[in-house]
This record gives C-alpha cells, sequence and structure tokens, in this order.
C-alpha cells in the first residue's frame, strides 16, 4: 500500500473514463459513488454492510461532526476512521452547504459564516482556516476547500461575486492545508451555468494547485437538463490527470449522465434516504414498497439482484415491514438500494474498460423505460 495520494487513468470511451485513486487507505475504482455517512454513519447500515455493497470510500458531513460531537473529541478518540470502524478512505465536505442550508442567523463576511447550530442554536464560526483544522482533527483522507454554496436562482452578478469569493477562500483553504503526505485537497470549481465563470473558476484552482476538482454549484435545484448542460463543458476546463468530484448527485440516469461527461466521482443521501422512506432503486427504475400491490407478492424486488434483501426477502415482507415500522424495512432497503448503486457503478467500469459505454448507457434507459415488473 502506497503512502501517497494518486490517481491513474486507466481507459476512456467519449468523455468518459475509469481509473483509480490511491490512498494510503486502499484504492478507489472510478467512476466511484460515495455513500453518505453524514453523522460517522450510513443510516441504518453496518461499516461492513456498506463495504460489502462494493463501496471504495465514504463521505462525512464537517458541519455535523463540528457540531455534535466535536471535531476535538474524534480527535481524541482516534480520528473519524477509528472512530466509525471504517478503515477505507473517507471524504469529508467543507461544511459550506450545510451552513448555508441548515444553520440559522448566519451571516457571511469575507473572513467565513458566523452561524448559530440548528441542534441547539450555539454559536460558531466556519474559515477555511477551520474547516481545514477541523477535516484535520477528522483524519479524513480527502479534505474538501471552504467555499461558499449561492442559493438558486440567483443573478449572474451574484454567482460571479460568490464564485470569486469561494476562488479567494480556495487559496486559503490551501495555505491552511499545508503539506499533508498521503492526504489528498480538492478545489471546488462554482461559476452557475455560465461558461465564462465557470473557466474562470477553473483557471483559477488550477493555478493555486489541487489534488483533485470538484464540480460544485450543480444539484441544487436546477433541473437535470442544466446539470447536463454545465458537464457538457465544465469537466473540460479541469486537469485531465486529476480525479473530478461532482457534489450531491444523484438520481441513477443523473449518475449515468455525469460519468458519460468525464466526472470520476459523486455522493448522494439518495440510496440510504430513500430505503428508509420505502423507496427501493431497480433496473426497471424505483419500486415503492408502501403500495397495496406488493402486499401478496411472494417475488423479490429485483430478480437480478444477488444483494441480502433480494436474495432472502419477498416484497410481501417488505411491505409488511415498512407498514409495521419496522427496523429492518430501513435496513434491508437501505442494503439493496446500496448495493443497487454499486452494481451501476461496476457495470459503468467495465464498460468504459471495454469501449461499450453507449451500448451499456442505451441498454441502461430501455431497461428502466419498462418500469416494474408486471402486479400478480
Amino acid at each position: 500500500m502506497s503512502g501517497k495520494f494518486g490517481f491513474q487513468l486507466q481507459a476512456t470511451d467519449g468523455a468518459a473514463r475509469t481509473g483509480v485513486i490511491s490512498t494510503p487507505r486502499g484504492e478507489i475504482r472510478t467512476p466511484a459513488f460515495m455513500p453518505v455517512g453524514t453523522a460517522a454513519t450510513v443510516k441504518a447500515m453496518m461499516p461492513e454492510s456498506v463495504r460489502a455493497t462494493g463501496a471504495d470510500i465514504l463521505l462525512g458531513n464537517t458541519y455535523h461532526l463540528m457540531l455534535r460531537p466535536t471535531a476535538e473529541r474524534i480527535a481524541r478518540l482516534g480520528g473519524l476512521h477509528k472512530f466509525m470502524n471504517w478503515e477505507r478512505p473517507i471524504l469529508t465536505d467543507s461544511g459550506g452547504f450545510q451552513v448555508m442550508s441548515l444553520a440559522s442567523l448566519r451571516k457571511l463576511t469575507e473572513e467565513g459564516v458566523k452561524f448559530s447550530s440548528h441542534i441547539d442554536g450555539s454559536k460558531h464560526m466556519l474559515s477555511p482556516e477551520r474547516s481545514m483544522e477541523i477535516q484535520k482533527l477528522l483524519g479524513s483522507d480527502i479534505v474538501m476547500c471552504f467555499d461558499e454554496c449561492p442559493a438558486l436562482p440567483a443573478t449572474e452578478g451574484e454567482v460571479a461575486k460568490s464564485m470569486r469569493l469561494s476562488m479567494r477562500w480556495a487559496q486559503r483553504s490551501r495555505d491552511a492545508f499545508g503539506d499533508r503526505p498521503g492526504h489528498a485537497l480538492f478545489g471546488i470549481m462554482q461559476g452557475g451555468v455560465t461558461p465564462e465563470l465557470r473557466e474562470e473558476s477553473a483557471k483559477a484552482l488550477t493555478a493555486i494547485g489541487f489534488d483533485g476538482y470538484a464540480v460544485g454549484g450543480l444539484a441544487v435545484g436546477e433541473g437535470q437538463e442544466a446539470m447536463f448542460g454545465v458537464l457538457d463543458y465544465a469537466p473540460g476546463y479541469l486537469p485531465a490527470d486529476k480525479p473530478r468530484y461532482l457534489m450531491g448527485v444523484g438520481k441513477p440516469d443523473d449518475i449515468v449522465g455525469a460519468v458519460e461527461r468525464g466526472i470520476d466521482m459523486m455522493d448522494c443521501v439518495l440510496p440510504s434516504r430513500s430505503g428508509r422512506t420505502g423507496q427501493g432503486w431497480t433496473r426497471r427504475g424505483q419500486v415503492n414498497i408502501k403500495n397495496a400491490r406488493h402486499m401478496d407478492d411472494p417475488r423479490p424486488l429485483d430478480e437480478d439482484c444477488t444483494c441480502p434483501c433480494c436474495r432472502n426477502y419477498s416484497r410481501a415482507y417488505l411491505h409488511h415491514v415498512f407498514k409495521s415500522q419496522e427496523i429492518i424495512s430501513s435496513m434491508l432497503l437501505t442494503w439493496h438500494n446500496l448495493h443497487y448503486f454499486q452494481e451501476l457503478m461496476q457495470g459503468l467500469r467495465d464498460a468504459i474498460a471495454g469501449q461499450r459505454l453507449a451500448a451499456f448507457v442505451a441498454a441502461f434507459h430501455a431497461q428502466r423505460a419498462e418500469g416494474d415488473i408486471e402486479p400478480l
């Protein structure tokens, strides 16, 4: 196991790429989907189970962990990997997005963001320097620089002003991160849906120099068409020899479209959150296990799936435990959803390596268009 962080491209098919990110804690196969472990746990899952679905890396939330149990406490207890029993790579976000979306009474200045905790109203300050300090205390392998996520819709002027602030914060994040062998710092491109602003942001980040680059400010309500419109050009502004990470995406068809456009990493709460609300993601689209049609159905959620949920339990059982509010409902559906997402990533990696991505994508869309199996 090498002690360095690195990225090796292995194959391309059109704009799509497959490769490997190397970290001291293990390799990450790309394109990669990162399950979200907000509060040092992927909800309703044991870490061993998350790994069994095929996940190489998890995401942790700086904002949530700094408030509870605090980064200082996690550091005293041996760091986030030990704390949550996940020895493989972890990426932590910067806290910027959560401050904008969750915190109350926040005040944004050049220095950073002052805010009140959504948990107990306590006062906090998050700046590029403090975000780097927290993520160092957590011990994450991939650290995100601190940026501002402007709420959309916003005027082009507001987006430009916000992006330039984020670029100044990116330089401060880089300076505060320092030299940490084996740990990586990713910059975050902003600029809304304006090509000129995206290009300006990419040039600023490349000049500073990062180990990887995220496309930020998407999947925030602009719709798939607008997101794909940006992804048609934005990844091309970033260095080809570094990983490209699309933050907060997404649904299976968002993932496939992003990979087609050159994205290497994604994360989303969707598979776990959907699992807790009775939604199963399958090759044939979404299944709502709450529906009465499943009440007497002895068939699995997805007959082609090899996860424990589909191997061992019927739709009738899943319907029953969801209606009864049993904890196993969240466990089984989350396991299935994470398994499906990771299986999709493996399919994409294999298709890119075999130069048959177009056929894979066509089959993916055709199968989803068929819809769920007929009721009995």
